[in-house]
């Protein structure tokens, strides 16, 4: 072994030479001297063993478990952990796996979600500002009800009142509150029942924004990812503002604006603290707490709010004491809600003027709120007063300028009840209302007010009109004629001119419902609607000039780019201001000694023509003064015959009540032409090159509007019209 220092061996398992001994001896240890044999037996180092594991506290060798009560005992060689250990041990356990599973969930819900880097916040949709001519807010239109608004322009007390009610650690967590969730678990458990929910603000934001409202574990899994994603790409008060104006407040009103606007007849930016305390308190359960439905519940909670608020330090406790004194009071809203027709009207017409709305935007329109409510006022007080009596459930009213600006628009006797507009939609037969344009006609082929006709019977094919009166005069004027709407008289002038000439004058002058060129044409039995024969009638007001009936007269974007800006536009030229003037002339006597005498109006020259359909169906009368220019409908939806209501009894009545209304405090002006006397009249000889129609920028000259002199008899004419 001396040499063994010096010479390396290499291994080998050959039997050395000579049957040399394999067995190790202790030279042959890696350390010499470090193996000292053990002089005690087996079980006597094993107890040795337990005793120093016992004084360093039971701790055992591999980590387990010991102590006084057999924490120390093995079976089968190892030893066996206590309870407390095994508790530990398998809750660790338990807890591993609970959270890989927990992992594997969100994978897999996330899975259903579309990508992270393909998520974006979805527009909101555009609200549409409709405004009085005055810059009052008339209606919102949109899925939403109202406009957005920001962050700042709205006061501190209205979102930190979202934040104490809904989620008071919105500005602390990462979209999931876990101590919220705690909390809310036990205060459930305590109360038996969901007394209280774990969502945060931007968890509820991401289930209006992505998810519906089903309430599944799937669902919660989604919004919980989503909350995460939300709070990573948006800073705590833009996800507070989409908040605020994404959230649903009940009535169809979405977002803070919308409700303010639908609760409290103001904006958000307006509100007050307990107004705040209110609007947060609602949306837990929009139906359940509207401060229009349940006052009661509404202020309960909206005192929870102000609870919550003085705790979290948003209030003094002077401020929630002022609100509790005076408590937010939800708007009534006063009449029929009328001013909803006349938006409706609007939300008809805007897609031709801007096409596809893509934002918020502001619409400015002709109508007057003033006259609006004293229309709406003057149609339902008249139909609550005598349409039981007359048999008239509906009705409704057009006003606008003499250039066809509306000024107030009543579709139905009431919009909750029914939305149905029938100033603009419904087509009804304006019996004598439709007159003047058989006058017109006449007019402008060579007769005039003082021209003569036979009131006398009248035979087409059978059909024998008569006139109201069920008499005859004999020989009148056109102007008494067309005064005391003689139905006689007025088909025979259609006769003269023929019923295509009349339908043709009509539509010249605006009427765009297809009108039937036969002889009953002169009594109205042809559909209108009303607001297209306002617009006719327009043309006499204003001298001669056709009209396009218009109510926006701008629209922008909330930032103040203009989007269309109406610009003077009309039909030109459709009547001669000469026979303008005339046919104001004789229409005016209607209101003197004819069908409108009880019409009551003083201090204004004003005229106009009523009207009343076959069987008392529908009731009309169409007046105007240089000022306004206003129609009345009458009748039932269905059709159905009213109780005699014609158009000299309702419609002159409702007309009287709303133009003086609308004349409050205008300094009166005659009508163009006027004043009359009843003697004005335009002289026209056969020959008068005055005598050829005027003809609108949409009317082709035709052979059919030339004037065509009177046969000698009306037998004649008759006969070479008719055949017999």
């Amino acid at each position: 072994m001396a040499d063994r220092g010096r010479t390396r061996r290499e291994p080998t398992f050959e039997r050395p030479q000579g049957g040399g001994d394999l067995r190790v001896t202790r030279d042959d240890r890696p350390v010499a001297g470090s193996y000292r044999p053990d002089p005690k037996p087996r079980r006597e180092r094993r107890r040795d063993d337990d005793i120093q594991d016992f004084d360093r506290g039971g701790r055992g060798r591999k980590g387990g478990s010991g102590g006084s009560s057999g924490g120390g005992r093995r079976r089968g060689g190892r030893r066996r952990r206590s309870f407390l250990g095994t508790l530990v041990y398998w809750s660790l356990v338990l807890g591993l796996w609970a959270f890989i599973a927990l992992g594997g969930l969100i994978a897999y819900h996330a899975t259903k979600l579309p990508p992270i880097d393909q998520l974006a916040v979805p527009k909101r949709p555009p609200n549409i500002a409709i405004l009085a001519a005055d810059g009052s807010l008339l209606a919102n239109r949109g899925d939403t009800g109202g406009r957005a608004v920001s962050l700042a322009e709205l006061p501190p007390h209205l979102p930190n009142a979202f934040i104490a009610i809904e989620d008071k650690r919105f500005r602390h967590h990462f979209g999931i509150d876990p101590i919220g969730i705690v909390r809310a678990m036990v205060r459930n458990m305590a109360s038996r029942g969901v007394a209280q929910g774990g969502s945060t603000l931007t968890q509820q934001l991401a289930k209006n924004l992505f998810l519906t409202q089903e309430r599944t574990a799937s669902r919660k899994a989604q919004e919980a990812i989503l909350a995460v994603w939300l709070e990573r790409n948006f800073s705590k008060d833009q996800i507070l503002e989409l908040y605020l104006n994404r959230v649903y407040f009940g009535s169809g009103a979405y977002g803070v604006e919308a409700a303010a606007q639908r609760y409290f007849g103001k904006s958000a930016r307006a509100v007050t603290v307990a107004e705040a305390a209110t609007l947060a308190g609602l949306v837990q359960a929009p139906s359940r707490l509207a401060p229009n439905r349940n006052p009661e519940a509404a202020r309960a909670r909206s005192e929870l709010v102000l609870s919550a608020m003085v705790e979290n330090g948003f209030i003094t406790d002077k401020a929630a004491k002022d609100a509790l004194m005076a408590p937010a009071e939800a708007v009534r809203t006063a009449g029929a809600g009328s001013v909803n027709y006349a938006a409706d009207y609007v939300m008809d017409v805007i897609d031709d003027v801007v096409g596809t709305i893509e934002k918020d935007i502001v619409v400015q329109t002709t109508v007057d709120s003033r006259l609006q409510a004293a229309a709406e006022r003057a149609l339902v007080e008249e139909l609550d007063a005598k349409g039981g009596k007359f048999g008239v459930g509906q009705g409704a009213v057009v006003a606008m300028t003499p250039e066809g600006a509306v000024r107030a628009l009543v579709g139905g006797r009431n919009y909750t009840e029914s939305q149905f507009n029938r100033a603009t939609a419904a087509r009804r037969q304006p019996g004598s209302a439709f007159k003047p344009f058989v006058y017109l006609a006449a007019l402008e082929r060579g007769l005039t007010p003082s021209t003569i006709r036979e009131d006398g019977p009248v035979s087409v094919k059978g059909w024998r009109p008569e006139n109201f009166s069920r008499d005859y005069r004999g020989p009148v004027t056109l102007r008494e004629a067309l005064a005391s709407s003689l139905n006689t008289v007025s088909v025979k002038l259609a006769l003269e001119v023929g019923p295509k000439t009349v339908a043709q004058t009509a539509q010249r002058l605006g009427i765009n419902s297809a009108l039937q060129p036969n002889a009953s044409i002169a009594l109205g039995t042809s559909e209108v609607a009303p607001i297209e024969i306002v617009g006719a009638y327009a043309a006499f007001a204003n001298g001669g000039d056709g009209v396009v009936p218009y109510v926006i007269r701008k629209i922008s974007t909330v930032d103040g780019a203009t989007l269309f800006e109406r610009k003077a536009t009309g039909l030109g030229q459709v009547i001669r201001p000469e026979v303008a003037v005339t046919m104001n002339s004789m229409l005016r006597e209607t209101l003197v000694t004819g069908t409108a005498r009880k019409a009551d109006f003083p201090g204004w020259e004003a005229a106009g023509k009523t009207g009343t359909s076959q069987d008392f169906r529908d009731a009309w009368f169409i007046g105007y003064t240089s000022h306004l220019v206003t129609g009345v409908w009458l009748g039932n939806d269905d059709s159905s015959p009213t109780k005699r209501a014609s158009g000299s009894n309702l419609p002159v009545e409702v007309w009287s009540r709303f133009m003086k209304a609308a004349h409050e405090n205008v300094p009166p002006t005659p009508l163009i032409g006027g004043p009359f006397q009843g003697q004005r009249e335009v002289p026209m000889a056969s020959g008068d090159p005055r005598l050829q129609p005027v003809r609108g920028p949409q009317q082709p000259r035709s052979s059919d509007n030339a004037w065509v002199p009177p046969p000698p008899n009306q037998k004649g004419l008759l006969e070479r019209l008719f055949g017999g």
